[in-house]
């Protein structure tokens, strides 16, 4: 089958991570790297193999026929990136989140549809092994009925070391990993019809909350508590691993800490210790992470292949982003938000 060539948009932290995730990939090859900092792509390009460089992407599609670009910049971005490929017939895949607001997203998601161009997310959390395998567990029945869940993403890594960008935002861990968070549940536990919200801001010199709590009723009647934190000391502190626990009627299940998935029943408990795959090229830090793209990659490619539906296309990645909205919604009004069915 034919290989099929993109271009890498923006040069930044993650980039290089990303584009490293795709050589783990057959069936794609970057050709070039645009930022607007030529130097960063120059930099990129080199450490890569990438053979061209531009700061433009209008010149970059005017030089070069690509099947679709991977768009790894700024949120604010986003928009004027992806609708620059869309109307050029490119597809795109886009970081999270999709746009900087509901109604920006609901735009770039109606012009794929009527431009026909395959828009999709990269949303990498619902891919980490340790998660598809809770999945696998969960849709297994062995659970029974399910009676209640809870996410958990709180530590104290300095995650400003990194992305000191982060700093500057209004809105910051549900817009950052609340996105990812969020994604999960409904990707564990099926859709909400409403949440309420409480956030926080602890640490000084930021902007915006590095603490949330969020509390989903979802449509099948199961709650699912989200807890997220970028400043908390307790003992599942672990960067970036996600916990999670499920209650059942039959028996309860655990993704606990350094990946040890625990099942409860009458008393007794089993544990299942989850290997993650490692990658030369990962950060240790992050090696869940960035160890969860190669999957992301695979089936985002399958869909720009027709061989598969991409799980996080635009449509669905509308419904994380009406989550995240609505948390901020409940924040700031003290309300329970009921959540709207159409998203487009």
């Amino acid at each position: 089958m034919r290989e099929l060539k993109f271009a890498m948009i923006g040069a930044g932290f993650w980039s290089q991570y990303q584009l490293a995730a795709w050589g783990e990939v057959s069936g794609a090859r970057c050709i070039a790297i645009c930022d607007p900092v030529l130097e960063k792509a120059h930099k990129l390009a080199k450490a890569c193999a990438v053979p061209h460089v531009f700061q433009d992407l209008r010149e970059l599609l005017d030089q070069h026929e690509l099947d679709f670009v991977d768009i790894v910049t700024s949120v604010e971005t986003h928009t004027s990136l992806a609708m620059t490929a869309m109307r050029r017939g490119v597809a795109v895949i886009c970081q999270k989140p999709l746009a900087d607001s509901l109604e920006a997203a609901r735009g770039l998601c109606r012009q794929a549809r009527e431009l026909a161009v395959p828009l999709l997310v990269h949303e990498n959390f619902r891919w980490q092994q340790p998660i598809r395998r809770l999945k696998a567990v969960i849709d297994s029945g062995e659970l029974g009925e399910l009676v209640r869940a809870r996410i958990d993403f709180a530590h104290s890594f300095p995650i400003f070391d990194n992305q000191p960008a982060l700093k500057l935002l209004d809105k910051l861990i549900l817009a950052d990993v609340g996105t990812h968070i969020l994604d999960v549940s409904r990707f564990l536990f099926g859709e909400a019809q409403k949440l309420c919200c409480q956030t926080r801001q602890m640490q000084q010199g930021i902007c915006g909350e590095d603490v949330a709590t969020v509390l989903l009723n979802n449509q099948n009647g199961l709650t699912v508590a989200c807890n997220m934190s970028y400043t908390s000391q307790w003992e599942l502190n672990r960067f970036p691993q996600t916990m999670v626990a499920v209650e059942g009627t039959r028996r309860g299940v655990s993704l606990g800490r350094d990946y040890q998935l625990l099942r409860f029943s009458d008393g007794e408990t089993k544990c299942e210790q989850i290997v993650v795959d490692e990658y030369p090229w990962a950060n240790p830090e992050y090696m869940v992470v960035h160890s969860s793209m190669v999957g992301c990659h695979r089936n985002l490619l399958a869909g720009l292949r027709g061989e598969t539906t991409a799980e996080t296309t635009g449509d669905d990645n509308l419904r994380t982003l009406e989550l995240v909205h609505a948390c901020y919604d409940s924040a700031a009004n003290g309300r329970v938000v009921q959540l709207n069915s159409n998203y487009s």
